[in-house]
């Protein structure tokens, strides 16, 4: 594969990165409710479930699935129920003052959050189904093209979140979000997910 595969590909997905998702929302609301600190394990989590798909990309699992109706379908509700509980939790926490926010949250239960809005993220459905497969040469060795084009996706998703988690926390130890605007914030974030679900449910394949 070649550095100009692959810088075109990065120049592909930069954007889908950026684009505020159930991921970005996750460690957003995490920097502003919770710190730092509970932000960046949501994140490891993120890169954790990519890291899942790329394996599954890497050893041809995802063509398979793409390939195979009922066992996309499956996957796909099953993002739709994942981001609907998601979306529950986050109009829950809306309701809570800070501190108690704080209490209900653990770093394994962060990890594993994280983990499972990646792995059932529609924008890692979209990556790894969609995106990955043209720029893949099927006369070459096609599993260490998709772990390359995985781990770069990886990459950029967590430079790029980090980024987005510093930015937060900064603007939360600042005092820019008092706690009322970060119950907006979850509020909205809530919303946005729930609307994610309800796409999701009703985007034809």
């Amino acid at each position: 594969m070649t550095i100009e595969t692959l810088l075109l590909f990065a120049l592909t997905i930069v954007p889908l990165v950026f684009t505020p998702g159930p991921d970005i929302l996750l460690v957003v609301a995490q920097a502003l409710s919770h710190g730092k600190a509970a932000a960046l394990r949501s994140n490891a989590g993120i890169l954790l479930g990519y890291v899942a798909h790329g394996l599954l990309a890497t050893l041809g699992v995802t063509a398979i699935v793409a390939a195979t109706p009922w066992l996309f379908e499956l996957m796909r509700w099953a993002g739709v129920a994942y981001l609907g509980w998601l979306a529950a939790r986050m109009l829950y926490s809306a309701t809570k003052t800070r501190i108690e926010a704080k209490q209900n949250t653990s770093g394994s239960n962060l990890l594993a959050q994280g983990f499972f809005t990646a792995f059932l993220n529609p924008k890692g459905l979209l990556v790894f189904f969609a995106l990955l497969p043209p720029f893949i040469d099927p006369q070459s060795n096609i599993p260490l093209q998709a772990a390359m084009l995985s781990a770069l996706f990886i990459a950029l998703c967590g430079l790029g979140y980090t980024i987005v988690i510093l930015l937060a926390a900064q603007a939360a130890r600042a005092g820019s979000f008092s706690d009322l605007r970060r119950r907006w914030l979850e509020a909205i974030a809530g919303t946005l997910l729930g609307y994610a679900a309800v796409r999701l449910a009703t985007a034809a394949r």
